[in-house]
């Protein structure tokens, strides 16, 4: 502790090498809950923790950069592999089986849709790839849906003009309050001619921001 008269006050706290470890312990009944310091590294780092022994990065800042990281964010990527068939007049869930992106495990491939770990607002995006059946006079729409059965607020869009096979993409974006435990998933239409939503380039993808 030190001060040198001018109303300032300073406590440094110093560690020998940028591999041990220096911050503070925060416990609850004797039990650590939270880590605040430089741990393991000269990044700054927030811990927290349930039972004192496992514990989750909620923010790190790289002291090189200055670029902060929220490893625990929910955000995904995912896509399909294969071409959607999808008929006339009927929303189907698109078969959403592999990520790009999914380190928190959010999204549920075998499942297709994403799974909410928390309450919070949620953005999300998704685009759909016309690839022609028979017909090019097939028309598509898509949307995204809460809970397998509620369309969500701002998700609906169609593709009215004449579509280009693996061309012809609709881009959707929409934010939205969810609950632990909501899902949601991306649906396709077609009116006039079926068609299929192409392999890859339909996707879907989204993250917590709030």
């Amino acid at each position: 502790m030190a001060e040198g008269g001018t109303g300032d006050l300073f406590y440094t706290m110093n560690k020998e090498a940028a591999g041990d470890d220096l911050g503070l312990t925060l416990q609850t009944g004797f039990v650590t809950k939270a880590l605040v310091g430089l741990f393991g590294s000269d990044s700054f780092r927030l811990a927290v923790s349930a039972d004192g022994s496992t514990f989750f990065d909620g923010l790190s800042v790289d002291n090189a950069n200055g670029i902060v990281d929220q490893p625990r964010l929910p955000r995904f990527k995912a896509y399909t592999n294969y071409d959607n068939y999808v008929g006339v007049g009927t929303w189907t869930k698109i078969g959403l089986n592999n990520t790009d992106y999914n380190d928190q495990g959010a999204f549920d491939a075998a499942n297709n849709h994403f799974v909410a770990p928390s309450d919070g607002t949620y953005l999300f995006g998704a685009t759909l790839l016309y690839k022609i059946n028979a017909s090019a006079t097939a028309r598509m729409r898509g949307r995204l849906v809460l809970n397998g059965t509620t369309e969500i607020r701002g998700s609906l869009g169609e593709i009215s003009a004449t579509h280009v096979s693996l061309a012809t993409a609709i881009w959707l974006q929409t934010m939205v309050p969810l609950t632990a435990g909501d899902t949601v998933e991306l649906q396709g239409y077609f009116r006039v001619a079926d068609g299929y939503f192409a392999a890859d380039h339909t996707s879907f993808w989204g993250a917590k921001i709030g």
